[in-house]
């Protein structure tokens, strides 16, 4: 280390003891609901990682790896708590001025200055003689730049002097500059170009002359030590004048005389002026007073400054007198010579390259609060763990696909099943008791033998039945209780006739006539191929009954011998080494056969094999860490599972080719299959393969194959068919009955209506005329005036009775009547009542077809008596009030309003009802027409009328006492 240049490290800064327990107990209990006291040793870990990092270590490495765990721990922490308050005390590394703050930002910040002063110190120490010195030397001036770097950009509004921008830009230029410095060292010690050279010391110096202006600047202000512009002015000169030099030994080199020998005179001044600087440095430099600073750094730079100026005092003697005496080159001023180039030689190395070193990580070690993961981090694990589940899910059918290719290839060839008989047949082994049925014709037959012991077709065949007529009865019934609702309205409406307003059944029940129509024609259909069903049952029931015997083996052996072929092993007995050659290529392709099963076999463990190990792998696969650091960058993270589920891709490789190995060994077997089958089938007398089995199918395979496509008719189709029309049909009556109950509802409520209006207007109707008082003057117009007035309201077209033409009397004269004797005999101008004739014309016909006449006369009680209660008196007395309040003849009560006069009439006929009445009118009533003028009243007084009568007799007498 003797007499190499002087470097500046960073003072660091300095804190106080800080209680990281409680808060971070606080926010455990808040933030995750998890009792505090589970992570008492945690927090007593960090507790204890940031006093060793910040209290006790130095400035070598140990002090680094300190700083670097501790950094990594807040940078986890602020992840799981990033609204932690934590008062963090730090004095400031130049003016050792006290700031506090609550911001986990602040300690971070102060941590990292901390870093790159540990990281200058370090790169400040080294042996740069030695070239292992060299390189960490550079490399640590470059991070500790970096790390100043991270701190301009990341955290702004520096609260100390130390963190303020202009004060980190100046201690980047500085690491950056000294870190240039010691490259230029070491390509002296390489020896590189003096062109190349020249370029680094430009770099050098042109980096300290800008430091120059701002170091005395921040000097002035109290901030940096005095023997830091010494030696930064020093260090301008000096790389000023190594420029000059090595330029000057390239321009030699080059031819270039005249301007090497200017350079040098150049060089030569410079290094004169740091010669100067440096030896008062030397005499007043102190170390206690620069801590900073190596403790020969003034005797170190005095010692190089002074060599150096002696050395370009030398070369430029030299290059003078050369010039003087050989070249004769012209001397350009200093100032018109061109401008060296720079070379920027050292960067800052980012904090992120430092920390994703592999032993930075595991300086680190585990995040402390590992078990605490913030319910973010959870959701991302799971769309993580979402996308390995696809990956397997998707390596297992897979899997499961290729199995099955390969077993339904092997099913499909026959081969585990043809293979063992070959094999026995050829070494003489067949037994007696062995089967001759093909093992497709014995699946089958166990099929339907299962099928038949479960049910039969029979009993099948016999549920059909119950089930159609189920459907039928169902059907009929539903037509039937459509048709009684049909016939019970029109009955009500022929007897209420129009006053049955309840619409006719056909357009409600349109639809459910349509659905009873299409199942009726559905169940139709159903029955007729019921029948074509039984009669192909019918047909092979007996071809069924063989398949499912035990003499079936028989019939089929039988039949395959009879076949054109015979026995698939029939050798030929003409040439017994013929087929002795036959039967060991026979036993040869049999043994191939076996061995690619095997392999098949081999290959199907290894793939269950490969995907337990799969299973295992992404089951203990945990991204939680990773998903935690990149928690504030969301768009990493399709990236990062892609990244993350590149470690399954060797087993997804050794899967796919478990499967390329089953496809090359199954096709090996079905060409080995089918040269055996062509090998075994060749001779005289022996069929193909293809023939062979036809033969052996024969009638056996047929018989299986229509018995087993009657039987899916019946089992499958026909019983789902008829319970999916069952349950139609149930749902289609209980529709039907719901619209029976509904409109039996409604038509009962209608007739009921209809029932409650006539008693109703019976009721409020006026007393019958019977119970009237008789008028005291019984003109006939009078009492065609009253006849008008009763039946005003009984036009259909809404006429008004013609008017009266006599005037009423009021109620209020007749407070009550007594009835009196009747009187005598009218004279000889009015005629005694006569029975109604049938045939005459009514002249008041057209009186009777309005609303109210029916339900006026269509009471048939008996006569009421020759008394007036109370009640009629206040109806009476009502209808007088009724009648003096209006204008109009009143149209809707049954009666007129005149108040009763005396009559001269006679006692009424016996009663006649409506019906007799409107039978005797005859087709001459017609409604609507007018009424005839009454003929005029009569002038002459009468006695009092008889006692009252009933309201028939009163209509009927009044009717004929009338001259026509």
């Amino acid at each position: 280390m003797a007499n190499q240049s002087p470097t500046i490290s960073i003072p660091k800064k300095s804190t106080e003891e800080v209680d990281w327990t409680t808060p971070i107990r606080n926010l455990i209990a808040q933030s995750y609901g998890e009792s505090p006291d589970n992570y008492a040793a945690e927090c007593a870990a960090l507790q204890r990682c940031r006093q060793d990092a910040v209290r006790g270590a130095g400035s070598d490495i140990t002090a680094r790896d300190l700083l670097y765990k501790y950094f990594g721990q807040l940078e986890l922490l602020e992840l799981r708590f990033a609204e932690i308050r934590v008062t963090f005390p730090w004095h400031d590394a130049f003016t050792n001025k006290l700031t506090t703050q609550t911001s986990l930002a602040f300690e971070k910040a102060s941590i990292i200055f901390q870093i790159a002063a540990t990281h200058s110190a370090i790169a400040a120490s080294q042996n740069r003689g030695d070239p292992e010195g060299l390189k960490r030397a550079f490399h640590y001036f470059r991070t500790s730049a970096g790390m100043l770097t991270y701190i301009n950009d990341n955290f702004l509004h520096a609260p100390s002097t130390d963190l303020s921008r202009e004060v980190v830009k100046f201690l980047v230029g500085l690491m950056l500059v000294q870190a240039t410095e010691v490259f230029y060292e070491k390509c002296i010690d390489e020896r590189k170009a003096s062109g190349l050279v020249a370029k680094i010391a430009s770099q050098a110096a042109s980096s300290y002359t800008a430091l120059c202006e701002e170091v005395k600047e921040f000097m002035g202000k109290g901030i940096f030590d005095r023997n830091w512009v010494t030696i930064v002015q020093i260090k301008s000169k000096y790389f000023s004048s190594l420029a000059q030099l090595h330029r000057a030994t390239a321009d030699n080199t080059a031819g270039k005389y005249g301007e090497a020998l200017s350079r040098l005179i150049a060089a030569e001044a410079a290094a004169k002026e740091a010669s100067r600087t440096a030896s008062s440095f030397g005499s007043m430099f102190m170390t206690q007073m620069s801590p900073n600073l190596p403790s020969d750094a003034g005797s170190s730079i005095q010692e190089r400054t002074k060599v150096h100026f002696a050395l370009c005092t030398e070369k430029k003697n030299e290059a003078q007198r050369d010039n003087d005496l050989i070249y004769n080159a012209v001397v350009p001023p200093a100032d018109t010579l061109p401008q060296i180039d720079k070379l920027a030689v050292a960067t800052a190395i980012p904090i992120q390259e430092v920390y994703s070193a592999p032993d930075v990580q595991k300086t680190i070690g585990q995040d402390l609060f590992i078990k605490l993961i913030p319910l973010s981090v959870h959701e991302s694990a799971s769309v993580y763990s979402e996308e390995k589940a696809k990956l397997v899910r998707a390596e297992v059918e897979r899997s499961d696909t290729a199995e099955n290719e390969v077993r339904s290839a092997l099913d499909a060839l026959g081969v585990k099943d043809d293979l063992g008989r070959f094999k026995a047949m050829v070494e003489g082994l067949h037994a007696e008791g062995a089967s001759e049925l093909p093992a497709d014709l014995v699946r089958m037959r166990d099929d339907i033998s299962l099928v038949e012991e479960r049910e039969p077709v029979s009993r099948l065949l016999t549920e059909l039945a119950r089930l159609r007529d189920t459907v039928r009865a169902d059907l009929g019934s539903a037509q039937r209780e459509l048709e009684i609702e049909t016939r019970d309205c029109e009955a009500m409406r022929v007897k209420y006739e129009h006053v049955f307003t309840q619409p006719p059944s056909a357009g409600p029940s349109r639809s459910l006539r349509q659905d009873l129509k299409s199942h009726s024609s559905a169940l139709e259909a159903a029955a007729a191929s019921d029948e074509q069903v039984v009669s192909l049952w019918e047909g092979v029931k007996g071809d069924i009954a063989l398949l499912l015997s035990e003499q079936v083996e028989n019939v089929f052996r039988e039949s395959a011998d009879q076949g054109p072929g015979g026995s698939l092993l029939d050798l030929d007995p003409n040439n017994e080494d013929r087929d002795d050659e036959e039967r060991a290529k026979i036993i040869t392709f049999v043994d191939e056969i076996e061995s690619r099963l095997g392999r098949l076999n081999k290959i199907a463990v290894e793939r269950k094999n490969v995907l337990k190990d799969l299973k295992e792998k992404i089951q203990t696969d945990d991204v939680s860490h990773l998903l935690l650091l990149n928690r504030r960058n969301q768009a990493v993270e399709p990236t990062l599972f892609a990244a993350e589920l590149e470690k399954f891709k060797p087993y997804q490789s050794r899967l796919a080719a478990t499967v390329q190995y089953e496809q090359v060994a199954l096709l090996e077997i079905t060409q080995l299959w089918k040269g055996l089958k062509d090998l075994a089938g060749r001779g005289p007398g022996r069929g193909s393969g293809k023939n062979a089995k036809g033969a052996r199918r024969t009638p056996c395979g047929n018989l299986l194959v229509r018995g087993t496509g009657i039987w899916k008719s019946v089992m499958v189709w026909r019983l789902q068919f008829y319970h999916d029309l069952t349950d139609l049909c149930v749902a289609l009556r209980r529709n039907v009955k719901s619209f029976v109950a509904e409109r039996t509802a409604e038509r009962d409520a209608l007739v009921e209506e209809v029932e409650r209006q006539r008693r109703q207007s019976a009721l409020q109707g006026p007393p019958p005329l019977a119970e009237r008082p008789r008028p005291l003057v019984p003109p006939p117009p009078s009492s065609v005036n009253n006849l008008d007035s009763s039946f005003a309201s009984m036009n259909l077209r809404g006429s008004s009775s013609p008017p009266s033409r006599l005037p009423q009397s009021s109620h209020s004269q007749h407070p009550s009547y007594t009835p009196v004797p009747p009187p005598p005999p009218p004279s000889s101008s009015y005629a005694s009542p006569s029975p109604p004739r049938t045939q005459s014309v009514d002249p008041y016909a057209s009186m009777f077809g309005t609303a109210g006449l029916s339900n006026q006369f269509a009471m048939n009680g008996p006569s009421v008596p020759p008394s007036i209660s109370p009640a009629y008196e206040q109806q009476r007395n009502h209808s007088h009030h009724l009648s003096n309040s209006q204008t109009q003849p009143l149209q809707h009560r049954g009666y007129g309003s005149q108040s009763p006069t005396s009559s001269p009439f006679p006692p009424p006929p016996p009663p006649v009802t409506y019906q007799q009445q409107q039978r005797s009118s005859g087709s001459n009533l017609v409604p609507g027409q007018g009424l005839p003028p009454p003929p005029p009243p009569p002038q002459s007084n009468f006695p009092p009328p008889p006692p009252p009568q009933a309201y028939s007799q009163y209509q009927q007498g009044t009717y004929g006492s009338y001259p026509r």
